[in-house]
């Protein structure tokens, strides 16, 4: 079933379906969804905009924008089937078709009844973006040494493909100690700086070599790879 269909026959269940809603073991209340964050051991998914995550979101939530497919389904591939994923959007409506999309893929998946407005209603908290400044391309290039090979990383906390990331860049670094820079950018504070180097995925990394730029690629890279293009 394609994302429209599915959207569409999700927004028909729900009309259907909304007094039933006790009945439909893939939606959980506020209460619920509390509970099973509480207890960890699960991975939390934002189906909404990027910019609606910076108005406010859970903590410690991933994002995927149902409303984009290709992203959607790239972030989603990260994510680990041994463990629930609890999703959640603005009214209940993106994510209940997520849920179900995502458990058509092999995953446990649960849907926030009444997404983040009935979240904010009951009073829990949430976290908002605060004003960050925003490096200039001269900032940037002051931190890339022209006599070094620098590897830079631009990941954001809330993509699924950057946490696979993380330690294979993290190890390499290590690895290549003092022979090599290692460069974290935050991606999700950094959106002018982003725009500047043509990053539109997460995450993405370039390298340079005495300067210039030698390689950037975006998504999960294998350690093979990047070992092999710091040579």
């Amino acid at each position: 079933m394609s994302f429209k269909n599915l959207c569409f026959s999700t927004i028909l269940c729900i009309a259907v379906f909304s007094s039933c809603n006790s009945q439909n073991t893939t939606n959980v209340d506020v209460v619920g969804f509390e509970q099973a964050i509480a207890k960890g051991n699960m991975q939390l998914l934002d189906v909404r905009t990027p910019s609606e995550y910076q108005l406010g979101h859970l903590s410690n939530a991933l994002l995927a924008n149902w409303n984009d497919e290709a992203e959607f389904k790239k972030r989603t591939a990260a994510l680990d089937k041994s463990k629930p994923i609890y999703t959640y959007c603005l009214s209940g409506v993106r994510s209940a078709a997520a849920t179900q999309w995502l458990r058509q893929q092999g995953f446990t998946a649960y849907n926030l009844s009444g997404g983040i407005n009935a979240w904010k209603k009951a009073g829990k908290p949430i976290e908002q973006a605060i004003a960050i400044k925003q490096l200039t391309k001269a900032e940037y290039e002051a931190m890339i040494p022209s006599n070094k090979t620098v590897l830079v990383d631009i990941s954001v906390v809330w993509c699924p493909p950057c946490k696979v990331m993380t330690p294979i860049v993290d190890s390499i670094a290590q690895a290549n100690s003092g022979k090599m820079v290692l460069v974290k950018i935050d991606g999700g504070d950094q959106t002018e700086l982003c725009k500047i180097l043509n990053v539109n995925a997460f995450p993405t990394l370039i390298i340079y070599k005495q300067g210039k730029l030698l390689w950037q690629k975006e998504g999960i890279v294998s350690a093979n790879e990047i070992a092999k293009q710091l040579q």
